[in-house]
């Protein structure tokens, strides 16, 4: 039975010498990205990975994992999004507001309003922001004015079934198994889009930088999960097409923790893992070098990525049949890609009250900044309020297949509502984790650029960075700005919080606790990096 995977070339190797490599290992290349020496390759040789890195050309060998499933599924990268039971009233937004304004705290939080950041800066239409997801509805009446449909590409393809046979997808949507640019089956990468760029239309909500451009670079599956070869596209595609931010709200599946040598792992997966760092890294390098704001979502493992943990939930998809987690030690030298890869900037996630969410993970070192993430136990007696979750776009098509919806058309769940205007209705979720809070931060990183950039042709060494005659602005500048002008945020008192929360199971309320420690000082600290984010300080320097 054929196997697909991902090899590393190399970056001494002429492209000749690594093909050659792969064909002698018994591999057909079928896909190449020559930016960063990445190939995907076919190879029914059980002993393919052995053999591979017995050449000199290659540098690493890791299985290809790409899956997908129903929407119903809900995505790895986010928690608990529909936990919330209390009813969702909204009341009478201030003038010249959206219409969802007053659900709105997160935008409050970091002072993008009209009265805010959206008086002094909402943001240059030529700025590109890459949303590197699930994708995007491109259609959803309050992301449809934004979105760049030209420029959208999708780099993954989804299969009716993994290595088990077990049906994911079932019949492809899409004839070639390959989904439009402007659509989204899962529902992840439609919230993180309008939480950056929703535009102010009189519709529902509005966006932290309500001006800026949607680029949807798909590279996650409708599962939720995220995969080396298109990571390595997309991160690379963006750079060559001159986007000035990217998010990227999602972990390298299938580990959470990529570690170069762990003793828990085989020799195989050693491989695997030292070959996502190292690929990933290339192209975060290609995109950085070119003029690429990256940020990325913290980590919703509840732990301090700066310390030794227990991982019991990697590899969590199979790429041979049988395959199931394993337990093991997670030291601090292991990597989560891309949150913890150079140049990368990541963002812990803040509830209503500013408290750190009790799901965010941390680490004095890890954080670079804090943004509204959700927070739905931040209530008296930790028990979920959607009104404490973030409200983002939502597919209306997902809404339809999970039966949230009446008949007419309203939602029937309370983390689901409806915004109309003009006969033209759209529909927004609530939702939390650190997928959430980092799409905040990248549109503030979407203001510096539109406030500070310069419009000039021509960085790096292809010239990519500002070929579309947009502003631009150095991404150590666009980092420099976004950490200064963060409201800082000391770590609480006493600084070790016991955070309870509670979960419906089987019809009744049931506890979870977690005790979490922040280190640091006021001005950077593991809970809160160098402050929460503010939308509005960072255009009036």
């Amino acid at each position: 039975m054929a196997s697909e995977y991902v090899v590393l070339y190399r970056e001494d190797v002429s492209p000749g010498k690594a093909h050659a490599a792969v064909k002698d290992a018994g591999g057909r290349i079928v896909h190449e990205n020559t930016d960063v020496g990445v190939a995907t390759v076919v190879s029914s040789n059980p002993d393919f990975t052995t053999e591979a890195m017995e050449h000199r050309a290659l540098e690493g060998v890791a299985h290809n994992r790409v899956i997908g499933e129903a929407p119903a599924a809900r995505s790895a990268a986010e928690v608990e999004s529909s936990t919330g039971t209390r009813g969702v009233a909204v009341g009478k937004p201030s003038k010249d507001a959206e219409p969802l304004a007053d659900l709105q705290w997160d935008m409050k939080q970091i002072h993008a309003t009209n009265e805010g950041s959206y008086k002094t800066e909402p943001g240059d239409r030529r700025v590109l922001v890459g949303v590197l997801d699930t994708g995007i509805d491109g259609n959803h009446p309050d992301i449809k004015p934004n979105f760049n449909k030209k420029l959208s590409r999708n780099f993954t393809h989804d299969i009716p079934k993994d290595v088990n046979g077990k049906e994911l997808d079932g019949p492809c949507e899409f004839t070639s198994c390959v989904d439009p640019v402007d659509w989204d089956d899962n529902e992840h990468g439609t919230h993180v889009a309008s939480t950056i760029a929703a535009p102010r239309n009189g519709l529902g909500i509005s966006g932290v930088a309500p001006n800026v451009s949607l680029v949807n670079i798909r590279v996650g599956q409708d599962s939720g999960q995220f995969y080396l070869q298109p990571t390595v596209d997309g991160l690379t595609y963006a750079a060559k097409i001159g986007v000035n931010v990217v998010n990227m709200s999602y972990f390298i599946d299938p580990w959470i923790w990529s570690c170069a040598g762990n003793p828990a792992d085989s020799p195989a997966d050693q491989l695997e893992q030292r070959t996502i760092i190292e690929a990933t890294q290339r192209a975060l390098d290609f995109a950085h070098e070119r003029g690429v704001t990256l940020i990325a979502a913290a980590g919703n493992q509840l732990v301090d990525y700066t310390k030794s943990h227990a991982d019991e939930a990697s590899p969590n998809f199979p790429s041979v049949p049988g395959e199931k987690p394993h337990k093991r030690t997670v030291t601090a030298d292991c990597l989560s890609m891309p949150t913890e890869g150079d140049h990368v900037i990541p963002v812990s996630a803040t509830g209503p009250s500013t408290r750190k969410s009790y799901y965010s993970s941390f680490g004095d070192g890890h954080v670079a900044v804090a943004a509204p993430g959700g927070d739905k136990a931040d209530t008296p007696d930790g028990k979920p309020d959607d009104r404490h979750g973030v409200w983002a776009a939502y597919p209306e098509h997902i809404a339809k297949l999970r039966g949230q919806l009446n008949p007419d058309g309203t939602p029937k769940v309370p983390n689901v509502i409806r915004s109309c205007k003009n006969d033209v209705c759209a529909y927004y979720q609530s939702m939390q984790g650190t997928s959430m809070a980092s799409p905040h931060a990248a549109g503030v990183a979407a203001l510096i650029v539109s406030r500070y950039g310069r419009t000039a042709g021509g960085f790096g060494r292809d010239g990519g960075f500002g070929r579309g005659g947009g502003p631009v602005l150095d991404p150590w500048v666009v980092e420099r700005v976004l950490r200064g002008t963060a409201t800082a945020t000391p770590c609480p008192s006493p600084n070790t919080v016991e955070y309870v929360w509670y979960k419906l199971t089987d019809g009744k309320w049931v506890k979870n606790t977690s005790t979490q420690t922040c280190e640091g000082h006021a001005r950077r600290n593991g809970f809160y990096g160098n402050g929460i984010v503010d939308a509005l300080h960072a255009v009036q320097r």
